[in-house]
């Protein structure tokens, strides 16, 4: 007796272009972070976003967690639609061949970047205690990519498959822990990169020390009425303290602009309409957005002081 054939569910045919699609989301998301992290710009998400970047968290083996992100979303993408490109009518067999190979990566991919969002959402919850809509959206695509890959096709073996799964899940969450226990990283004994943690209403401690330009710089900027535009959850904000030092620092004409901020003044920052992300120098008159060099401040407040700074 001829065996009756399979019907095609509607997830079948449509699988991979729904999970290219998810992919493609979450990869101008994170490349969207990526680009504002190295441009010194803020995300426009509001302080929960800046505290998730500012964290040790946001950051793996020097670079931006939103970085590896990005890559991770596009090769999700072009497994997806790798097969795609293959017209099944002319060559069916190498089509068939690239379905094979693809879909046991796209179970690793998905299954591997859930549960990395997952433990990343634990720390939100726990350690960085902030809402920040970018991370919660990146998890809910992970998840969405892990069950579109689950459903999207027919599975010889559902056993094996999900036994496979626990195992990549336990890789996944031991990599991810190694990754953050190692040298610098925040789950390190005595690592440097939790002092980067900023604490609540207040700037993380600053770790450099100041020479004795640093020191003049800041005073002179002080003496002409500059003003240094801030958020204490702004990297790039703590970068630019970084610079001048734990010392020179204190003498910064330095305003807090998060409304939740240590002796915050919103109503000023939100006075001043060229203020368009955070650090925001006023020198002279003239607006500077973003981290700025010592050097860069000094020609700009007119400072004749000495230049051999140390950061």
């Amino acid at each position: 007796m001829r065996r009756r054939r399979q019907e095609t569910l509607w997830i079948h045919k449509w699988s991979r272009p729904i999970i290219a699609a998810i992919a493609t989301i979450g990869a101008i998301g994170t490349g969207y972070l990526t680009m504002l992290r190295f441009s010194n710009a803020s995300a426009a998400c509001g302080s929960g976003c800046g505290k998730v970047l500012s964290s040790a968290w946001a950051t793996i083996l020097g670079q931006p967690l939103t970085l590896f992100g990005c890559l991770a979303y596009l090769s999700m993408l072009a497994l997806a639609v790798a097969p795609l490109f293959v017209s099944p009518e002319k060559n069916k067999d190498l089509r068939i061949k690239l379905e094979g190979l693809t879909w046991p990566l796209l179970f690793v991919g998905a299954t591997g970047m859930m549960i990395f969002s997952g433990f990343l959402m634990y720390v939100l919850a726990t350690d960085i205690r902030a809402v920040c809509p970018y991370c919660i959206g990146s998890a809910l695509l992970t998840v969405s990519m892990f069950v579109v890959t689950l459903l999207g096709r027919r599975w010889d073996d559902r056993g094996q498959l999900l036994f496979s799964g626990a195992i990549i899940a336990m890789v996944s969450l031991v990599g991810t822990l190694g990754v953050y226990a190692a040298p610098g990283g925040p789950l390190s004994s005595g690592s440097q990169a939790a002092l980067t943690q900023p604490g609540d209403g207040v700037t993380a401690p600053i770790t450099n020390s100041s020479g004795e330009a640093e020191i003049a710089l800041a005073k002179h900027l002080t003496d002409i009425g500059a003003k240094m535009y801030g958020a204490y959850w702004c990297p790039h904000c703590f970068d630019q303290k970084q610079l001048f030092g734990k010392d020179a620092y204190q003498a910064i004409p330095y305003i807090e602009c998060a409304p939740d901020g240590k002796d915050s003044q919103t109503a000023l920052c939100q006075s001043v309409p060229e203020i368009t992300g955070f650090p925001t120098w006023e020198v002279n008159g003239e607006f500077l957005s973003g981290s700025q060099s010592l050097a860069t401040l000094a020609e700009a407040s007119g400072y004749d002081g000495p230049t051999d700074f140390v950061n």
